[in-house]
């Protein structure tokens, strides 16, 4: 009878000396030992590589721009070439990834003569300072960087034929700065005379 209650006894386990951990405790020590240097790398892989955007990004939107801007010789007259062929010439005061500010500028104006068999004839370019335009603009322009094709200092020069020599002559000619007719005047006193010619 003894014999068939065996079946039903609990196993008896060995016991372990104190102090001394388990197979199963080491490896789970161990397991936790390493997910903890996991995370920790992890951490640091994330951040460095956060760290590495930004420098990128700050790289691309300042300092490539910066690094042009000690290109810009402040004693001499810049000129500022557009996608639409527009050219504008004066000093320029910022330069960045978004814009470019230019003072004191100069742009040209070509007057195209139509001739008796209906060709245009290009006369020679005129220079003209930016101000007395009909809507009065301010001797400053603010123009978006990706409308610029590329830009270029250009050498001194007392030539009238050339844009510094006119700029020159220019500065030379009006020492207090502009002055501006009115135009609507003009356009008025155009139009009465044409009008009393009619009448005649």
């Amino acid at each position: 009878m003894d014999w068939m209650n065996r079946g039903t006894r609990p196993n008896p386990t060995v016991s372990q000396p104190a102090g001394q951990p388990t197979a199963s405790g080491h490896t789970t020590k161990k397991r936790l030992k390493n997910q903890r240097w996991l995370r920790i790398a992890s951490i640091a892989l994330l951040f460095s590589g956060t760290a590495l955007l930004v420098a990128l990004v700050l790289y691309t939107s300042f300092g490539s721009r910066s690094d042009e801007n000690k290109y810009v010789d402040s004693s001499k007259t810049q000129a500022v070439f557009l996608n639409g062929g527009q050219v504008y010439f004066g000093h320029i005061k910022a330069l960045n990834n978004k814009y470019i500010t230019m003072s004191g500028v100069f742009y040209l104006r070509v007057n195209q003569q139509v001739q008796p068999n209906g060709q245009q004839q290009n006369s020679n370019p005129e220079l003209v300072k930016l101000g007395c335009e009909l809507h009065r603009p301010k001797d400053e322009m603010v123009i978006n960087r990706e409308q610029v094709t590329f830009w270029e200092n250009l050498k001194e020069d007392s030539s009238d034929k050339t844009v510094p020599g006119a700029i020159k002559k220019y500065i030379a000619n009006n020492p207090n700065g502009q002055t501006c007719t009115d135009t609507t005047t003009q356009s008025n006193d155009t139009t009465t005379n044409s009008s009393a010619t009619k009448k005649q």
